[in-house]
């Protein structure tokens, strides 16, 4: 792997899981589609995926990696707008700090 390679991998992870009402899931899933166009376009982003659970018929997970919490902090702003907070009936975040990567 290469350094710039490696160094891209190191950072900051966010794993959340988000919990709707599964016949609203659909189009709170829709409504994320300008955010993750931004995010993907925003600076320090590594990575940014929501998506439907395949078990779970109203959990929808978010998976992001930031180069920093600066960067991180300035894309998140003031969270979802909100209709989709309306929407949410609960979430579990967890933050990670990767220190180093190795190849599985």
């Amino acid at each position: 792997m290469s350094h710039g390679r490696q160094a891209r991998l190191v950072g900051r992870r966010i794993a959340r899981a988000v919990y709707v009402d599964p016949a609203r899931r659909d189009a709170y899933l829709a409504s994320c589609t300008d955010v993750v166009r931004a995010a993907r376009s925003a600076p320090g982003r590594v990575d940014f995926a929501v998506s439907a659970d395949l078990v779970e018929p109203g959990r929808i997970n978010v998976y992001e990696r930031w180069e920093s919490d600066q960067q991180l902090l300035d894309f998140r702003g003031a969270g979802p707008d909100g209709e989709q907070a309306a929407m949410i009936l609960g979430a579990e975040v967890h933050k990670f700090r990767i220190s180093g990567v190795e190849a599985p």
